[in-house]
């Protein structure tokens, strides 16, 4: 009871009348109406609740010749009551999911301004207000169609019961989705099996006021091979024949009169969901461990299913780490914050092999470094690689489920390993000075990177719900584990469920019989005092099993024969496009004039280089036997380099000279990065004395020969092949000697160093372009210059006249 204006009110009528006393607490009470808008407009119901939320447009679809029992609240978001009571009927919702499709629950919102109307049809003068509405309703204005109880209760078991009584109180003819809640006879049982394909038979023996064995009917409503009957305590000829001397209780009977007794009574729905054969409808069978094991792709892995697997949390650290963050080429903003916070809490509470913790110290360490406000996942994919190669480091590639693993492949896997892999660092930081720690990066990870995104948006609304009141680590636990029964409820029975793992309240009563127990009015009820030493005992790092799990010996060695692999695949990369570059030149057959600027440019290059010069193509070949004795086959080997002694034309550091237009397309930024260099440093020795040689026709032509330079391309980044000249001879067994020079003598003629000088500003300003390009450039500046004559010509006209102008009385 409670009182308002002095006089008193039930509030259990489903009405709240409020009177005031005077116009001013009238006026204070439309202010808190009108502060509370934004709320009324937000609702209490969302869809991880599993109530239908009703709106004008969606009341005929719902209500409208409905064939189940439709519980229906109508409240006011601000209302205090109904704030308080929707806690009891989201809890309602969860614990008669499994009643569907005899019985759903649905809400409206009165406060929201789009919902008045009809709330007024409804005749809603308070709130909460509860209708129920007759299953099958005929009539085509679905108002008339519901009941108002007079009073409805306010706890679970209360509504439970009021359902039930609706459903069997009904006048409308028996909808067939609800099953049979009559009491049996014994004539009925005899011949049960005789008129019903089920596998098993389960009697529920009661008192007639007792509601347990009609629950237990609607509990068992979703699945097959299985009927639940109510027999009450005045059939005694089958009490007598079965013995049965407690009330309620619960036997499983079989053809031929055989029985079995279950003795948890709390449990009935439990054990009879999980009987051999019960499957839920629509569902497939579980799959046989024997099939599984025959599966020659995957074989199943047997497992104990009381323990972690750190096999799973590795699998889980790779999808997530090297899948999921793939997606975003570029992380930046509140997604690299939430990557910061997802390693750091890793770093901090894995209970990973050492080179795992290495290889998430190493992680957490360079994303710290990072001011800016965006990284590349290819940077971070490199860190995940351990590209620097640390000692000691790395991260397990590949997918290797254990207690995480399916009956087939699209069954449990990475949301399972999510799951065990957050548990895991909540028990881990039970020591944390930060509660919410762990729970954070959790929400924020999940809430950007998890692929799916309607869990993460569930996720992210439970979070926002109850995470707040989350104040110790021992709270983090159980919020966690509160929150993942909440999804497995939500979850049970969906395509997603696995048949041989059904999604139940955990941890059941086989894992943890202590964690269960009863209250006064027989409803189930959990025994937290039990769940944390339980979690903490299933979690901990000490009893986490380290089957499947592959050597770190051997897993470091893959590493090291990857990094290997792919600097050879590099290199050969890198030397396959230079050959390509030098096979096929800018010309096919070069002019007699080139034929001469060649001879001339040939015999200046004779003469003797500038030092820095020669320091610079030293560097060049250090370059390539750095790079040499870092590949164990070098696709530059000595056999190769003699391979290439027929080449006929004298290949130069240069390279580049006037040419015929090609119809091939010349990538001009590495064509230019590749020669640019050499050319300007030739350029700088050429203003040097110049020698002629005095046996150069004598000497045999040498081939060509490469040497792998190390600068980067300014296109890919990458180490391109530089041409050295002729007289450079490379021995890769002797580093120390590289470079031997000619012994040249000649005399310095002046001319020619002045049409040298011509000749090479001649290419460099002709580099890769064609006549054609340098037609249109010649053309752009033409019709640039004369634009701008034509404007300079009519501003000065303009200003002409207007001085004229100025100058008339």
């Amino acid at each position: 009871m409670a009182r308002r204006c002095g006089r008193a009110t039930s509030l259990l009528s489903g009405q709240i009348h409020f009177c005031s006393r005077s116009a001013t607490k009238s006026a204070v009470w439309m202010c808190l109406c009108l502060l509370f808008r934004s709320a009324a407009e937000a609702g209490l119901y969302t869809a991880t609740d599993q109530i239908i939320s009703l709106t004008p447009d969606t009341v005929p679809s719902v209500l409208v010749n409905s064939t189940a029992v439709i519980l229906v609240e109508f409240y006011a978001s601000w209302c205090g009551h109904c704030i308080s009571f929707s806690k009891t009927y989201k809890t309602l919702a969860r614990d008669i999911k499994e009643w569907k499709p005899a019985v759903d629950l649905a809400a409206m919102d009165c406060a929201a301004d789009v919902n008045r109307f009809t709330c007024g049809m409804f005749g809603i003068r308070g709130y909460p207000s509860i209708k129920v509405l007759v299953m099958v309703c005929s009539k085509t204005n679905a108002y008339p169609c519901f009941h108002r109880p007079a009073g409805f209760p306010r706890d679970l078991q209360g509504l439970r019961h009021l359902i039930i009584d609706k459903l069997e109180k009904h006048e409308e003819p028996w909808p067939p989705a609800c099953p049979p809640l009559e009491p049996a006879s014994q004539a009925e049982i005899d011949s049960f099996f005789e008129t019903n394909n089920v596998q098993h038979l389960a009697l529920i023996f009661e008192n007639v006021n007792s509601y347990v064995g009609r629950e237990v009917t609607l509990d068992l409503l979703q699945f097959d091979n299985i009927a639940v009957r109510r027999v009450l305590n005045t059939e005694e000829g089958l009490i007598t024949k079965l013995g049965v001397t407690e009330f309620p209780s619960c036997y499983l009977y079989y053809p031929g009169g055989n029985y079995t007794r279950l003795r948890a009574r709390t449990f009935y729905s439990y054990a009879l969901q999980r009987l051999p054969g019960v499957v839920r409808s629509g569902k497939p069978p579980p799959v046989k461990t024997e099939l599984l094991q025959n599966n020659t792709e995957e074989p199943w892995k047997p497992f104990n299913r009381s323990r972690v697997y750190m096999a799973d949390l590795e699998s889980t650290l790779h999808y997530s780490l090297r899948s999921e963050l793939a997606a975003y080429p570029s992380i930046r903003g509140a997604a690299l914050n939430a990557l910061k916070k997802y390693i750091s809490v890793l770093k901090k509470y894995f209970p990973g092999r050492p080179m795992v913790m290495n290889l998430l110290w190493s992680a957490d360490s360079w994303l710290q470094k990072q001011t800016g406000d965006a990284v590349s996942y290819e940077a971070f994919r490199e860190i995940l690689d351990n590209s620097e190669q640390l000692p000691d480091t790395a991260l397990p590639e590949g997918l290797t489920w254990v207690g995480c693993q399916g009956s087939q492949p699209h069954f449990r896997r990475y949301p399972c390993g999510v799951w065990t892999l957050f548990h895991v660092l909540t028990v881990q930081a039970m020591n944390s000075s930060d509660p919410q720690e762990v729970l954070s990066a959790m929400r924020d990870y999940i809430g950007i990177f998890f692929g799916c995104r309607p869990c993460a948006e569930h996720f992210k609304t439970m979070a926002e719900e109850s995470m707040a009141e989350v104040i110790t680590t021992k709270m983090a636990v159980l919020w966690l584990w509160t929150i993942h029964n909440r999804v497995n409820n939500r979850l049970a029975g969906a395509l997603s469920e696995d048949p041989n793992f059904p999604k139940i309240e955990w941890p059941s009563p086989e894992l943890c019989s202590a964690c269960h127990t009863v209250k006064e009015n027989g409803d189930h009820k959990w025994n937290q005092e039990e769940v944390l030493p339980f979690f903490v005992s299933y979690y901990s790092k000490n009893t986490i099993l380290t089957d499947y799990l592959e050597d770190e010996s051997l897993i470091l060695e893959k590493q090291r024969e990857k990094h290997a692999s792919e600097a050879r695949k590099r290199v050969g990369r890198q030397a396959g496009e230079a050959t390509g570059s030098m096979t096929n030149p800018l010309s096919t057959q070069p002019t007699a004039q080139e034929h001469e600027e060649e001879e001339d440019n040939e015999e200046e290059e004779e003469g003797p280089q500038d030092e820095a010069v020669v320091d610079e193509e030293a560097r060049y070949v250090d370059g390539a036997e750095e790079m040499v004795s870092k590949t164990s086959e070098s696709p530059w080997s000595k056999s190769d380099l003699g391979s290439r002694r027929q080449v006929h034309r004298k290949l130069s550091i240069v390279g580049i000279r006037m040419r015929e237009q090609q119809e091939d397309i010349v990538d001009l930024d590495s064509f230019v990065n590749r020669h640019y260099k050499a050319k300007a440093l030739r350029l700088a020795a050429s203003s040097r004395v110049k020698q002629r040689t005095l046996q150069r026709k004598e000497e045999q032509e040498p081939a060509p020969v490469f040497g792998l330079g190390m600068e980067l391309d300014g296109g890919l980044g990458m180490v391109g092949l530089q041409p050295l000249e002729t007289h450079f001879n490379i021995d890769v067994g002797q580093p120390g000697k590289r470079l031997q020079k000619r012994e040249l003598t000649g005399e310095y003629f002046g001319a020619e160093v002045e049409m040298s000088h011509r000749r090479r500003w001649m290419t460099a300003l002709s580099i890769g372009f064609s006549k054609v390009d340098i037609s249109l450039c010649v053309i752009l500046y033409f019709l640039s210059f004369m634009c701008l004559l034509a404007m300079y010509l009519f501003f000065k006209n303009r200003l002409r006249l207007r001085r004229a102008k100025t100058a008339l009385p």
